[in-house]
């Protein structure tokens, strides 16, 4: 019996790497949370710039492992920053009740 050569280099993705076989997609339900903190974020960053705009689109990324207690997953949400020709990832990381637990921003540029 012949086995196919993804159908076996994907099992054994699934068995070594089982943190990326059972990622935990995030809830949506601090959206409104994670737009109202960018707009704060960018603005910090960015010394009140004016000119900021943050996308109204959020982005529902995998779930992260709370490090102080295993059995606790934060949601973590992504959107995107404009200030004039600069483009700012930023995520957020809340608890279930929308407590912010956590924030990064990251300028995208090619220097």
């Amino acid at each position: 019996m012949k086995v196919s050569t993804g159908i076996l280099t994907l099992f054994l993705c699934a068995i070594t790497f089982p943190s990326l076989a059972a990622a935990k997609q995030s809830e949506l339900t601090c959206k409104a949370q994670a737009i109202t903190e960018a707009n704060k974020l960018l603005a910090f960053y960015r010394d009140n710039d004016d000119r900021a705009e943050v996308d109204k689109d959020v982005t529902a990324l995998a779930k992260m492992q709370n490090p102080e207690n295993k059995s606790q997953y934060f949601d973590v949400l992504q959107t995107w920053g404009y200030i004039y020709k600069g483009k700012y990832r930023m995520r957020f990381i809340f608890l279930n009740d929308c407590t912010l637990m956590g924030e990064e921003i990251l300028e995208y540029a090619n220097p």
